[in-house]
């Protein structure tokens, strides 16, 4: 994850800057960030994660989406609105769906580490979500092979766990869904 510029720059601005490419382009507190295309190993991780909630969301309003899925943070305020391209995302409200955007705090977020994005995902993007009513944030992180779960709690308190290699993990938000760090680890 790289900044475009190193000013700041207004939504308007980054609006302009977005349809001059193709690139995944992101805006948080006036920063444009540019990712990288993937690597092979982010793409396995995400298609096994996203078969896996796929398969423990069917047949209920909750559904997963994977990047280039735009989630817009908006407070109706042109320079407060934050723009983002989660990995996985999973939301269970269909009303906050464009036809191009879901436009709110989604349910459910993972954000896949890659050595120029780990700073971005594990600081900006988890305060950003955090405080923007994200329910649950996993952090998968294929280099140390681990998985970092921040999530609220009935009192809307953020709580933490972390899943080590060998361990399996389970999101408080969808109790189905489970994932061995094993098996996630390995698809390369």
């Amino acid at each position: 994850m790289s900044l475009l510029n190193e000013r700041y720059s207004t939504y308007e601005q980054f609006e302009m800057e977005r349809q001059k490419t193709d690139g995944r382009l992101e805006y948080i507190d006036g920063m444009i960030y540019m990712s990288p295309s993937p690597s092979i190993k982010h793409q396995e991780i995400s298609s096994f994660l996203h078969a896996q909630l796929y398969n423990v969301l069917k047949g209920t309003k909750c559904k997963v989406f994977a990047a280039p899925t735009d989630v817009l943070f908006d407070n109706n305020r042109p320079n407060e609105k934050k723009r983002v391209v989660p990995d996985l995302f999973v939301a269970c409200n269909p009303d906050f769906f464009t036809e191009n955007e879901y436009v709110g705090a989604p349910d459910f977020i993972i954000e896949i580490l890659s050595p120029s994005n780990k700073s971005h995902d594990m600081i900006t993007k988890l305060n950003l979500y955090m405080n923007s009513g994200v329910k649950e944030y996993w952090i998968v992180d294929p280099m140390e092979n681990r998985i970092m779960v921040y999530f609220q709690d009935q009192d809307l308190d953020i709580q933490f766990k972390l899943a080590l290699l060998g361990e399996v993990v389970v999101s408080n938000l969808f109790k189905g869904f489970k994932v061995d760090t094993k098996d996630l680890f390995s698809t390369s």
